[in-house]
């Protein structure tokens, strides 16, 4: 089942008319628990619409597994109507199995992008941390507490899986300014940030 937060603060964007430029889903992938993350972009502005988690660990079998993360972002799908999905890639792990389990849900949840023709984008992990705190190699706390500044967020979801789904979102959104590909020129990553931010620190 989906673990959501902030859904009530997407209810009133909607009902106050708040048109977003782009909306885009994240999406991290696992095979025990998938995160999610919902933003708005308006110019160089970023606004969180939904983060939680796709809780997955009471599902009997791995093709059980599967069909809910088909069945669960397809719903996120029709539910925020994102305009295009940004998924973490694949990576290379020391256990083999374990890679082939992630792969299959990655490409479950690509598939269900494609199936409503959501454009994808994917970021290896280390283009993810090094576009969202200036470190390839941060933590996932740092990457929260970077996700939690860059949003302006009094809060964050209990689950890291939300958290770097999110980073993911925000990575892409620094990455590309459209769904061409075009790389913004307005606020390109952290240290666009940090530049038109000097206040803020991680």
């Amino acid at each position: 089942m989906l673990i959501q937060l902030d859904l009530l603060v997407y209810l009133r964007k909607v009902a106050q008319d708040r048109t977003y430029d782009k909306i885009i889903l994240g999406i991290d992938p696992g095979t025990n628990i998938s995160g999610y993350g919902v933003i708005g972009c308006i110019k160089n502005e970023m606004h969180l619409i939904s983060m939680g988690i796709i809780d997955l660990r009471k599902k009997e079998n791995q093709a059980m597994k599967l069909q809910a993360i088909f069945d669960q972002t397809s719903k996120l799908m029709q539910r925020f109507l994102p305009d295009e999905l940004a998924i973490e890639a694949p990576f290379f792990g020391k256990n083999p199995q374990s890679m082939l389990k992630l792969g299959r849900a990655q490409g479950v949840a690509m598939a269900a992008a494609l199936n409503k023709e959501i454009p994808i984008f994917e970021y290896a992990p280390k283009r993810v941390k090094q576009s969202v705190t200036g470190n390839g190699n941060a933590s996932k706390e740092q990457v929260a507490g970077m996700v939690k500044s860059l949003l302006k967020l009094d809060s964050l979801h209990s689950k890291f899986d939300a958290t770097d789904a999110i980073a993911i979102a925000i990575c892409h959104n620094f990455m590309y300014n459209d769904k061409t590909g075009t790389t913004s020129d307005k606020f390109s990553g952290w240290g666009a940030f940090l530049k038109q931010n000097p206040d803020k620190k991680l």
